[in-house]
C-alpha cells in the first residue's frame, strides 16, 4: 500500500496543501482539486481543533474513496499519526524533524514526509526512515539551494514546499525535487468560501501542465 501512494505522488509531482478549510466545505474542495488532475491532497491538522481536522479527512475518504490520495499534514505528534490514519490518511507530512512521528507512521505501514531545512534534518530524517523529506520553506530559499542539498544528498528524495508558484514550481524539479506542495496559491480559502471551485480545477490544471 505505501509504495503505491508513493508511486502516486511521484507520478504527480504536486500534494495540495489544505489549511483552514471547513470540513463542510472540504469535499467539494477535494473533487475541484481532483478533477483538475491534483489528487494527492494533505489536510493539515489544526492543533487547536483536531476533530474538525479528523472529520475532513473521514468526509474525503468517505465521498471520494481512491479518487484521492489522502495525506494529514502538520503531524506533530505519534497520536496524531494513529488518529489521520484511522480517519483515512495515506502519508503523514510534518514541518519538522521528529523521530517518533516518523517511526510511529512506518509502523503503521504509511508514508512518512517531514519537513527539514538543513542537510542535517535532512539526511536525519531519512535516516529515521523518511520516504521523502519536504524541504521548507523551498520557496524563500530557492530552486539553487535545493540543488546545492541535493548535490551530496542525491539518494535521498525531496519535495520543496512554501511560496511554490506556477510558475516556479518546474524550477524546483528541475532542480532535483520529487515534488511539490502547494498551499495557499492553489487552495485559496476566499475561492472556497465563495463557491468558486471552477478557478480552482482551472489552477490545478495550470499547476499539472507546468510539471508534466
Amino acid at each position: 500500500m505505501a509504495q503505491s501512494v508513493l508511486d502516486r505522488i511521484y507520478a504527480e509531482k504536486i500534494i495540495a496543501i489544505v489549511r483552514g478549510i471547513s470540513s463542510a466545505q472540504i469535499v467539494d474542495l477535494a473533487r475541484a482539486l481532483a478533477e483538475g488532475g491534483v489528487s494527492c491532497i494533505e489536510v493539515t491538522f489544526d492543533q487547536t481543533n483536531l476533530e474538525e481536522t479528523l472529520a475532513s479527512l473521514r468526509a474525503i475518504k468517505s465521498e471520494l474513496g481512491d479518487a484521492v490520495c489522502l495525506g494529514a499534514g502538520t503531524v506533530m505528534t505519534a497520536e496524531q499519526v494513529e488518529l489521520a490514519a484511522q480517519a483515512g490518511a495515506e502519508y503523514m507530512i510534518s514541518p519538522n524533524v521528529d523521530e517518533a512521528v516518523i517511526r510511529a507512521t512506518k509502523a503503521l505501514g504509511k508514508v512518512s514526509i517531514p519537513g527539514a531545512m538543513t542537510p542535517t534534518e535532512t539526511a536525519f530524517a531519512y535516516q529515521c526512515g523518511a520516504d521523502i523529506v519536504k524541504l521548507f520553506p523551498a520557496g524563500l530559499l530557492g530552486p539553487a539551494y535545493v540543488k546545492a542539498v541535493k548535490a551530496p544528498l542525491k539518494h535521498i528524495p525531496v519535495s520543496a514546499v512554501g511560496n511554490i508558484t506556477v510558475d516556479n514550481c518546474a524550477d524546483f524539479i528541475q532542480a532535483g525535487a520529487v515534488g511539490v506542495g502547494v498551499g495557499g496559491s492553489l487552495v485559496s480559502p476566499l475561492l472556497v468560501k465563495e463557491g468558486h471551485f471552477d478557478k480552482i480545477t482551472a489552477t490545478a490544471r495550470a499547476y499539472r501542465e507546468k510539471l508534466r
